[in-house]
């Protein structure tokens, strides 16, 4: 077969360019059966009840069996391939132990035999047959083509799952659409709660690779146009901020400011305004400067900043809008309206009634998105990166959104929504209960003390950790004044900053990060490219290779402790080696020695190590002996240790934090660092859950430091159990071979300590 990639392009675009799913089928057996040049092409897929495998289309057989006949998993070859989850190529296909005659087909004329499964996500979805009435053997390039088809229409299939479309063809013409019910799509968990709604598909008002780019008619009109459209996303920003400071906190409001700040004329402004000073019109302008600095975002290996390149985008998007003199349409949100689109924005949900919201579930973004964040701000249920679901299929649909497990249901049942009902009602009455412990020490009821800190990012985060009762900063990621200046930010700009957090949090302790960029996360005044940056120039090797920017960047953090009697904490990122953690210390001290010169009357700070590369594991216990404190960034170390990005829907089934390997991995950190009576926390998304802070305080943590989101739960799973019990269960733990054992243990272990309400309810 000539041309095998264009052929099999043709075939896809046939079958998906169909709006009804029987005639997508169609035409895939009669696209299928003239490119192989077979007799027969045919196919099965999966039943409503999933109990067998029924004939959907057919060239070849007889069509009155289309919706009738139909094979058991293992019944039959076809039953078999779907069974084994392979193909199966005979050359007879009738000499076959399996093999099972339906005489009604009339498939007794053919002999050899091509079938190949459909598996969408680890499940079965059909097979897809090819038959000739010759005695051959279909040849591995036949077999691979059929292969690669099967597994290219594998999301079809699943898309026309979920919209009760893909077992229509029964009786060789039409049934109406069957609706099925409580199909589940799986995403990453963007904020946590279930809601429930209505379906609102929301469109991107423009497009910018759409855009052509060529020269400016006239540069002078050109400038205008770009300051009407930059003023008018300005004044709509402006009416988004005084549209939510009635349902969101002032804090928060902030998230809104960097959008205006992105318009200034020394950051995005300016840029388009250069590149139309030097020819080019004002939307190719925005085109090029919107994609560069999107580029830039997503190069990067931090989730928190590789998602800002949404919120640059978004931004671009409106001022096409504006350019394009493009309005958004008025969509009606009902009472109940989950928003639902290929990324959902923060000014997509900026432009709803806060009261109607129920969900948020974007095919794009990840936790760390921008919308993710304002939605666990909101208490707005999310579900991001749902790559698999037919979105603009899914208007006006009831939609139950999980943001515990980053699941969505489409068409929930009656019983799955009466339960998800109660289990709304019942977190309602939890958080009113968890708000009236705020001032309570965490103390387990045997007597043991837990510090619980928060992580944060914005300065927005302030005023939410305060009022969850939160201890301290467990990691402040101070790369935040970097990313918003198109040079190094000043000793006197980052003083500024690092103050504000340091006096909101007086007299807890604070730690800050120090600039944690490299390859993968490179600033538009200090480019690095390199072709592995996840393994490559980041974190404390760039730093340690330019003492100039560490040495300004420390001086800055030591300057805004100055008065306070909070302890200032400085952390070490991607330390691999005790050498590192040794020529850090120096540079600190020579910072501190300088300071103390100016006059400035302040203490030393502590220096600590953030373990999250295998090497600082290994090397725990020397680390500990030259640290102030250890901290796990256990994010990256369990994507590093297990090889798998958790923002990365295709495998974040794959991060599993509950690994043995990565609480072996855990345990041994404390066992290292409480041997040489070294404090130890940990900073990360495990921290937050009940079953993670119950082990991490087995395994002898004395910090847990998570999203502020997350504090006053785990504030009430430390204070209703006993250290004792939590070390049993680690004991137990320490010999388990699988997650999913260790997972399901933990599960059942706090249910009967009696701790079901904090325990999110995961669907069957």
């Amino acid at each position: 077969m000539d041309s095998m990639l264009t052929t099999l392009r043709k075939i896809v675009q046939q079958v998906t360019g169909h709006s009804d799913f029987a005639e997508s089928m169609r035409a895939l057996v009669i696209e299928t059966k003239e490119a192989m040049h077979t007799d027969v092409c045919s196919a099965y897929l999966l039943s409503e009840d999933e109990s067998h495998f029924v004939l959907a289309a057919t060239d070849g057989l007889n069509s009155s069996q289309i919706g009738t006949a139909e094979l058991e998993p293992g019944q039959g070859l076809v039953g078999t391939v779907a069974q084994r989850a392979e193909p199966i190529n005979l050359e007879d296909a009738r000499k076959h132990p399996a093999y099972h005659y339906l005489p009604d087909t009339g498939e007794d004329a053919f002999h050899s035999f091509l079938g190949v499964p459909i598996i969408h996500q680890r499940k079965v979805l059909g097979v897809l047959v090819v038959q000739t009435e010759d005695v051959r053997r279909f040849d591995e390039s036949e077999e691979a083509f059929l292969v690669t088809l099967g597994a290219q229409l594998a999301a079809e299939v699943a898309h026309a799952e979920a919209l009760g479309e893909s077992g229509i063809t029964l009786d060789g013409s039409h049934r109406s659409k069957r609706q099925q019910t409580d199909v589940c799509f799986t995403g990453v968990a963007g904020a946590p709660g279930i809601g429930i709604g209505k379906a609102v598909v929301m469109h991107p008002v423009a497009d910018l690779d759409a855009v052509p780019e060529r020269e400016a008619g006239n540069v002078t009109i050109e400038l205008i146009l770009l300051d009407r459209a930059l003023e008018t996303v300005r004044s709509d920003i402006r009416g988004i901020i005084e549209e939510f400071s009635t349902s969101l906190p002032k804090e928060e409001l902030a998230l809104f400011d960097a959008y205006l700040h992105m318009l200034d004329e020394n950051a995005l402004a300016g840029d388009i305004r250069q590149r139309v000073r030097l020819g080019q019109w004002a939307q190719g302008a925005l085109k090029q400067v919107i994609r560069e600095h999107v580029n830039r975002f997503e190069l990067m290996e931090d989730p928190y900043l590789r998602e800002r390149g949404a919120d640059v985008k978004d931004l671009g998007l409106r001022l096409l809008a504006c350019l394009q003199d493009i309005r958004d349409k008025k969509t009606q949100f009902p009472r109940d309206s989950i928003l639902v689109g290929e990324e959902v924005t923060p000014a997509m949900l900026a432009n709803v009634p806060a009261e109607r919201i129920r969900g948020i579930v974007s095919l794009a973004g990840s936790s760390n998105s921008h919308v993710a964040i304002l939605c666990r701000a909101m208490a707005i249920p999310a579900v991001m990166a749902a790559v698999d679901l037919p979105a603009y299929d899914l208007e006006g649909a009831t939609l139950l959104v999980d943001g515990h497990y980053g699941e969505v249901f489409t068409h929930p049942s009656e019983k799955r929504l009466a339960e998800s009902r109660e289990l709304i009602e019942q977190e309602r009455v939890l958080d009113e209960e968890l708000n009236e412990m705020r001032e309570l020490p965490c103390i387990t009821r045997d007597g043991h003390r837990i510090a619980l800190w928060v992580n944060i990012g914005l300065t927005s985060d302030i005023t939410r950790s305060l009022d969850r009762g939160a201890e301290g900063i467990g990691l402040f990621r101070t790369e935040i004044p970097f990313m918003s200046q198109d040079r190094f930010p000043t000793e006197a700009e980052q003083l500024a900053l690092y103050r504000e957090h340091m006096v909101a949090f007086e007299p807890r302790p604070v730690t800050m990060r120090t600039l944690d960029i490299g390859g993968d996360k490179a600033l538009s005044y200090f480019p690095i490219e390199e072709e592995n940056p996840f393994l490559g120039w980041r974190g404390i090797r760039v730093t340690l290779d330019h003492p100039e920017i560490f040495l300004v960047q420390v001086r800055a953090m030591i300057k805004a402790n100055a008065g306070l009697e909070g302890d200032l904490r400085i952390m070490l990122p991607m330390i691999s080696s005790a050498t590192e953690l040794e020529s850090a210390r120096e540079l600190v001290n020579q910072a501190y020695a300088e300071v103390r010169e100016e006059g400035v009357d302040v203490k030393q700070p502590q220096v600590g190590v953030m373990v999250e590369v295998p090497a600082a594991v290994y090397q725990a216990r020397l680390l500990a002996k030259h640290a102030d404190f250890l901290a796990v960034g256990s994010n990256d170390l369990t994507q590093y240790m297990l090889a798998v990005d958790r923002n990365n829907p295709r495998v974040a089934q794959l991060y599993k934090e509950l690994h043995p390997a990565v609480i072996g991995a855990l345990r041994e950190v404390a066992k290292a660092a409480n041997a040489e009576g070294t404090g130890v926390g940990i900073c990360g998304e495990l921290a937050g859950t009940p079953e993670g802070a119950v082990l991490l305080m087995a395994m002898g943590y004395h910090v847990l430091s998570m999203n502020a989101t997350h504090l006053p739960k785990v504030k009430w799973v430390i204070r209703n159990i006993k250290r004792s019990d939590a070390r049993r269960m680690l004991a137990k733990v320490m010999r388990m071979q699988a997650p999913e054992e260790v997972t399901k243990f933990m599960h059942d272990a706090l249910m009967d300590a009696g701790m079901s309400r904090v325990l999110p309810h995961h669907h069957d």
